[in-house]
């Protein structure tokens, strides 16, 4: 199998010359890239706002607008929506003091003609804002995630993996899973700058592999606490879109890129509290906890990624769809409990079921709403 020689449509020498040069001193201005996500759920998108100084919390950051028109969440007759945001990250295309801003959509106030006005309400596409809710009620019991994301890097011309022979396949699974060499770690590159761009933003990302599938890979993101986990999983996932512009190739993040016998992609949910950290009764409440999440399979189910049944079936390392499963180091589990937490006595629970597309809002909050006897507003 020959590798695919990859080529940027624009010379990244000139981007990186320009980029690369120290500006620091010809401004005190931050240049501020407000993230949102848009009307499918799942699209990110980005512009960007200039300030007069580097804020020093959320507080100094201005709730700004954008066309929701543009990106299915509002009609053209009403188009603004607004963005608040709730997290801050180190900006690795512009370096310097410029920042990343995670933000959750509002539908701005009305005002009336007597100019009273309403207040700004949650967009029905916020799930941040019941995420929270949940994370402030189970606050005490310090729920700790990692998130495993899993992603297929494709060809950015002609969308078939990055590798793969053109009209064809490469050799079957085996060598792949955290190989090493030409035709094996398919896309390094595009993994290793993620990497680097996402440590420097401030993002808890804790590693990184080749995956089963030839031009697959993962990176994990935790431990993050609460709504954290969810704004730093998204960052990542713009940094990855970010970095694979300057590669010309796309990140999937299909749940089963390639019909057939292939690995399809999760986002294998690590879940803990401090009940199940703390030994000798740790691993008794991780047992609890999973039969919990089994008395809610479906529901979590229908809300753990768009396509997931193409993956959940029993093979290549999932569990079927619509039998709920746990097990001690079974990867064909709905849930995984690791070797060593029977032996520890104590530790966490891997939720496999979640799809490469889920949204982390709302799989941390349904684990923590079922796991804990929180009920959803």
């Amino acid at each position: 199998m020959a590798a695919l020689q990859i080529k940027s449509l624009l010379d990244q020498g000139v981007t990186n010359k320009f980029l690369g040069m120290s500006l620091d001193g010809v401004s005190e201005k931050v240049q501020a890239e407000y993230v949102w996500i848009g009307g499918s759920g799942w699209d990110l998108r980005s512009k960007t706002k200039t300030l007069d100084k580097v804020p020093e919390s959320l507080d100094d950051l201005p709730i700004w607008n954008y066309d929701g028109s543009s990106t299915g969440q509002a009609p053209g007759a009403d188009s603004e929506v607004f963005m608040k945001p709730v997290a801050i990250f180190k900006d690795p295309f512009r370096g310097g003091n410029n920042i990343l801003v995670m933000t959750e959509t509002h539908i701005p106030p009305k005002v009336a003609d007597d100019g009273t006005a309403t207040e700004m309400v949650p967009h029905p596409t916020n799930t941040r804002v019941s995420c929270a809710d949940v994370m402030d009620k189970a606050k005490d019991l310090k729920p700790w995630f990692g998130i495993e994301q899993e992603y297929t890097l494709l060809n950015g011309t002609t969308e078939w993996p990055l590798g793969w022979p053109k009209n064809g396949y490469p050799g079957p699974q085996g060598p792949y899973y955290c190989g090493a060499g030409t035709g094996l770690a398919i896309g390094r590159d595009v993994a290793e700058a993620h990497y680097k761009a996402c440590l420097y933003a401030g993002i808890n990302i804790s590693g990184i592999n080749a995956e089963v599938m030839p031009g697959q890979w993962e990176y994990q993101v935790g431990p993050c606490e609460g709504t954290d986990m969810g704004d730093q999983l998204w960052m990542s996932r713009y940094i990855m879109f970010r970095v694979c512009e300057l590669y010309n190739v796309k990140a999937s993040f299909d749940p089963k890129p390639i019909p057939g016998d292939w690995n399809g992609a999760g986002c294998h949910t690590n879940y803990s509290t401090t009940k199940t950290r703390e030994a000798p009764d740790g691993y008794t409440v991780i047992k609890e906890y999973c039969e919990k999440l089994g008395t809610k399979h479906m529901d979590h189910i229908k809300a753990y990624g768009e396509g997931n049944e193409r993956r959940l079936t029993g093979l290549h390392e999932t569990a079927p769809m619509d039998k709920f499963s746990y097990g001690v180091a079974n990867r064909g589990c709905s849930i995984r409990i690791p070797r060593m937490t029977p032996l520890d006595k104590c530790g966490y629970l891997e939720d496999r079921r979640p799809a490469s597309n889920m949204d982390p809002y709302i799989v941390t909050k349904m684990v923590v709403s079922t796991t804990c006897d929180i009920p959803l507003e």
